[in-house]
């Protein structure tokens, strides 16, 4: 073989392996290291360390966010309308509250839509003590319930749940008692029953009361959790709407299908709960219950029951005015 030749093959050889180096990096190298990430600020309804935020937190610590492109820095906020109103003023792209804070947002002029709803029944159920007698909602008159604000969803599944024995709020003595004192206050027997998400009910069992649940959509039109965004932000981004909802619902499956290892890592990632696993995973274990069922496409809004919740808020005089259903949702992004 002359000089040349073998100098041609040798430089032929090195080409090669410098190819197949190349690709075994761009094939093998950590995604994240490929891109920058986007910063984008998730707002939250209330303090991340509330148990109803797991597949949230389960995205987070998981990667998914991360997996699409993005980092996620949770805001907590005062409530699902409070964020449902900075979403509407420019404040921030997407955020928590429940599936139908739309109706409310939307009747006070703040251009909101829930674009993922995080389980196919409700987030709300009345739990009461076994020795109060209560049974159904028809045995509440003249009981003593307590519910986070007067101003919120689970109050107003509530309403819901006593307006189907044919009571009132004037029938019940509803206390507005905080996120502690609603579950504090039936533990101390200073009330008969309370308007509950499952870490709520958690607690109370914790303290070794006996309760009797009754989950509020076997009565009302009520919903679970929900992803909001602003009209501006679904026309403007939708792929950002997209790859959150996309990333957030694949926390909401793992706890679902794997509740048992998404304990620890829930714990993991909020150390608040650390040494208190078996109250998450009994809280997992209610979610998976009474909220997270229902769906025939996870996420996906349930119209029919958004129509009739309307219908119950214009009754119950909670707004004044319908807004059309095409303006309170969309399902592009659950698709």
């Amino acid at each position: 073989m002359s000089h040349r030749r073998t100098f041609l093959v040798r430089m032929s050889r090195a080409g090669v392996a410098l190819a197949l180096g190349a690709w075994a990096g761009a094939v093998f190298a950590p995604a994240a290291s490929a891109q920058t990430l986007e910063e984008v600020t998730y707002l939250l309804p209330a303090p991340t360390e509330q148990v109803a935020f797991a597949p949230w937190m389960i995205a987070q610590k998981r990667g998914y966010y991360a997996q699409e492109g993005l980092k996620v820095t949770f805001q907590p906020g005062r409530g699902g309308v409070e964020v449902a109103k900075q979403l509407g003023a420019g404040n921030g792209v997407v955020g928590g509250a429940f599936g139908d804070t739309p109706i409310i947002a939307r009747a006070n002029g703040v251009p909101v839509k829930s674009v993922a709803v995080l389980g196919g029944r409700s987030m709300t159920q009345l739990v009461a003590l076994e020795s109060a007698g209560i049974t159904a909602p028809k045995d509440l008159k003249g009981k003593t319930v307590t519910a986070m604000t007067y101003a919120d969803s689970g109050y107003f599944a509530l309403l819901g749940m006593m307006a189907s024995a044919g009571l009132t709020k004037n029938d019940v003595n509803v206390q507005a008692a905080g996120p502690a004192g609603v579950w504090q206050l039936v533990a101390g027997r200073k009330a008969d029953a309370m308007a509950a998400v499952p870490e709520w009910t958690a607690e109370v069992r914790a303290t070794g009361a006996k309760v009797r649940i009754m989950p509020a959509y076997e009565y009302t039109k009520s919903m679970a959790q929900a992803i909001l965004a602003s009209d501006e932000t679904i026309q403007k981004r939708p792929e950002l709407v997209r790859k959150l909802v996309r990333a957030t619902l694949r926390g909401l499956r793992d706890v679902m299908t794997d509740p048992k290892g998404a304990v620890a890592d829930y714990v993991a990632m909020v150390p608040a709960h650390k040494g208190r696993e078996a109250f998450v995973a009994e809280t997992f274990d209610l979610y998976n219950t009474y909220v997270y069922p229902g769906q025939k496409v996870l996420g996906q809004m349930d119209v029919e029951r958004l129509a009739e919740l309307e219908k119950f808020y214009i009754s119950q005089g909670i707004v004044q005015k319908e807004t059309p259903l095409r303006d309170l949702y969309t399902n592009e992004f659950v698709q």
